[in-house]
């Protein structure tokens, strides 16, 4: 995994700007993703969905996993029309808001905007077993995987197989989000609608799915998904969602970039953040996020800016 030290708010803009090819050789912007983690990968926090942070699950076999997260996801969206006053279309959306609530998925959050993923990394620092401080972490996804509006779009035109886009070369130093987000969690190509076999799908799926909509379940790489803004929370932090194919396994090293945050900039990075409108109040906008941005204003920096 190719990695930068951060050790300044000024480096990390700079790095993010210049650094991460943000832009072809054309000079087309790409897009990118970035997750912030107060705990680096390689200390036992792999980039993996919820889901793939239970290990007895491994012991299922694939379809007996699929079957077992469509059971649970059918139980969740029974239980949709008391809480919300939109029902979801799909199993997408349905299992963006058991996401978001916390339900264990094969969901990854990720979001568009490197400032968000660096407060997600520098918002509370962390502790090894020693008592020693940790570095911490925003991860930058490079692979550039399809989008599921893409898929979509795809199989309305009655295209026959997305091929899985070409992984870039990873980046060199010489080429020079618990809540909503960022929490501390051989492709081969995604078929399209006429390849889905739904003799053999896992029981509670809608009859939307039986029709053959793809849905989170039959992809067969990684797609990134565009949830509803079930939440003001996914509005204000910029959210995505990263759809894994094999929720078990952590993403493999050549799909990321680790920019690698210094714990000894953590305090000067919040700071820094908090003077740039990036903290609680905004990124949680609700009692949870103004409790979060009061502690840290009056109690934990003393009321400094």
């Amino acid at each position: 995994m190719n990695e930068f030290t951060i050790d300044s708010f000024e480096k990390y803009l700079r790095i993010v700007r210049d650094d991460i090819g943000i832009t072809d050789q054309k000079g087309q912007r790409k897009r990118r993703y970035f997750r912030g983690q107060t705990k680096r990968a390689f200390e036992g926090y792999d980039l993996k969905p919820s889901i793939g942070r239970y290990a007895h699950l491994n012991s299922l076999r694939p379809i007996e996993r699929d079957r077992l997260e469509n059971e649970v996801l059918e139980t969740f969206s029974n239980h949709l029309l008391t809480y919300v006053n939109h029902l979801p279309r799909n199993d997408w959306e349905a299992l963006a808001i058991a996401q978001h609530h916390g339900l264990p998925t094969r969901f990854m959050d990720w979001t568009t905007n490197p400032l968000v993923a660096l407060y997600f990394a520098c918002r509370e620092s962390k502790k090894d077993k020693e008592g020693n401080p940790c570095d911490s972490a925003v991860y930058v996804l490079i692979s550039e995987p399809p989008r599921y509006s893409e898929l979509r779009r795809q199989q309305k035109n009655g295209a026959a197989i997305v091929e899985e886009p070409e992984v870039p070369t990873p980046l060199s130093d010489d080429d020079g989000y618990d809540n909503f987000g960022l929490d501390e969690t051989s492709e081969a190509p995604v078929l399209a609608e006429d390849e889905l076999d739904t003799a053999t799908r896992p029981r509670g799926q809608s009859e939307a799915v039986k029709e053959g909509e793809l849905t989170p379940f039959d992809i067969t790489g990684n797609v990134i998904y565009d949830p509803p803004h079930v939440s003001p929370r996914i509005r204000a932090q910029d959210g995505v969602l990263l759809a894994c194919h094999q929720p078990m396994q952590p993403l493999e090293e050549k799909d990321v970039l680790e920019l690698v945050i210094s714990h000894k900039a953590h305090d000067d990075i919040r700071r820094r953040l908090d003077q740039y409108g990036v903290f609680g109040k905004q990124l949680f906008p609700d009692l949870d996020g103004i409790a979060k941005w009061l502690k840290y204003r009056v109690f934990e920096i003393n009321g400094m800016t």
